[in-house]
């Protein structure tokens, strides 16, 4: 299945990168895994199991970063095995890579860390996919650059919006469109392009209420995948809680961006 999942992905087809934001507990990935895997096989939609094992953008030295490598890989090998699915999880330096590699289908270049050419063009050459954040600082034809590092063809783009003016971000939707004439395939984070970045006591919030209709308007637009950050609870998340999408109103974003791919 992870290898028709991936094979599915390589022929450009709709999929979907969904887990929380970082490992809290591997019972968490556990249920997210689940849940989400049985929504997407009843849609026949591929999916991809995401989920951090550390967070290194924290704003304040005091925030949850997660189990760690070691630990954190193992329970990410845990759900690919159980559950079957490819596995999406950021890098940060390029000492991480090898292991990293071992476990994840995906590794992702954080937006943060997207202009880190040493970490690109290591993590292509592991042959594994490479999912490419556009830095909230860059403009979306710039990507072809970075891209072009990698020397791959299995790279990923992913839009999560561009800082306007402090603690906002904005969705420019031309850049799907302008990133998909690269050739790459283009994906959407729809959560973390509704984040408030630090907007409450070195916190950042965010604005869930609209990730299905900003989700609606990128399939409309045109787009390769979603990705979304859901928890069971939000409010208890231990990272990016303003921002993720409870994990009960999965079904209803998966079915609206479906509707709208079939009228596309």
């Amino acid at each position: 299945m992870i290898a028709e999942t991936m094979e599915r992905i390589a022929r450009r087809e709709f999929f979907i990168i969904a887990g929380p934001c970082v490992i809290e507990s591997e019972e968490l990935c556990r249920r997210v895994a689940g849940y989400v895997a049985e929504l997407c096989a009843k849609r026949n939609l591929p999916f991809v199991f995401k989920a951090s094992y550390k967070k290194a953008n924290r704003l304040s030295a005091g925030s949850f970063t997660g189990p760690g490598l070691d630990s954190g890989l193992a329970i990410l090998q845990k759900i690919r095995s159980e559950f079957n699915l490819p596995i999406l999880t950021d890098i940060h330096e390029t000492a991480e890579i090898k292991a990293v590699a071992q476990v994840a289908d995906i590794l992702q270049i954080p937006a943060f860390l997207c202009r880190q050419t040493d970490l690109v063009i290591s993590a292509a050459q592991t042959g594994k996919w490479v999912n490419i954040k556009k830095g909230q600082f860059l403009a979306p034809e710039d990507m072809a650059s970075i891209a072009a590092k990698a020397s791959s063809k299995k790279v990923l783009l992913t839009e999560r919006g561009t800082t306007f003016g402090y603690r906002n971000l904005i969705v420019d939707f031309r850049s799907f469109v302008i990133m998909r004439e690269t050739g790459y395939p283009v994906i959407y984070d729809v959560t973390h392009s509704l984040q408030l970045p630090g907007a409450s006591g070195g916190v950042s919030g965010g604005q869930p209420q609209f990730v299905i209709p900003m989700a609606r308007a990128a399939m409309a637009i045109g787009i390769d995948g979603l990705f979304v950050e859901t928890h069971p609870e939000p409010s208890k998340a231990l990272s990016d809680a303003g921002s993720m999408l409870p994990l009960d109103s999965m079904a209803e974003l998966l079915d609206n961006v479906l509707a709208i791919k079939g009228a596309r």
